[in-house]
């Protein structure tokens, strides 16, 4: 699915239109997209709007057009643009590309995004979930379209820093 997808649909929303009426300071921040290859959990998309009046952040959540506050973890949050053009299917083809050089076998299940403006740069970090209690970290370049970090985890790995600690 293309991200402008996502746009129009939030900005084509009577409760988004009445939010930026109320708040014309607030601006897009982040935003957090999860896409679920089992289907058995509906796809979530989530634009969040930092409030600088107010000092807080709120997320419209597109699947139930309703905002919820979030809280902010200091600091004033980078403005995003909505001008980004990229497809969620080009992303995850290109994850898939990136497991096959690797030689990691495994088909995604499930795969967690978040929109970020990270030093001036827009980037999707993501953390994608695949068989066999694998997981991959992974941060995408949104201007050069390219990952610019990829990192397999397993699940047994993460367990076994928990108790070390």
């Amino acid at each position: 699915m293309n991200f402008q997808f996502y746009v129009e649909k939030l900005q084509n929303s009577g409760v988004f239109k009445n939010f930026m009426k109320k708040h014309p300071d607030a601006f897009f921040c982040s935003g957090f997209f999860i896409f679920d290859k089992s289907e058995k959990v509906e796809n979530k998309q989530h634009f969040d709007y930092y409030l600088p009046k107010e000092n807080k952040i709120e997320s419209i959540q597109l699947e139930n057009m309703q905002f919820v506050p979030i809280e902010n973890f200091g600091g004033l949050p980078e403005k995003l643009s909505f001008d980004l053009d990229f497809d969620f299917h080009e992303v995850e083809k290109m994850i898939e590309k990136k497991m096959e050089e690797r030689g990691i076998k495994n088909k995604i299940q499930k795969m967690l995004f978040s929109l970020q403006n990270i030093k001036g740069k827009d980037f999707l970090v993501g953390t994608v979930f695949i068989s066999m209690l694998g997981m991959i970290k992974v941060n995408l370049d949104l201007e050069k379209m390219e990952i610019t970090e990829f990192e397999k985890k397993s699940l047994l790995d993460i367990v076994k820093v928990s108790k070390k600690k």
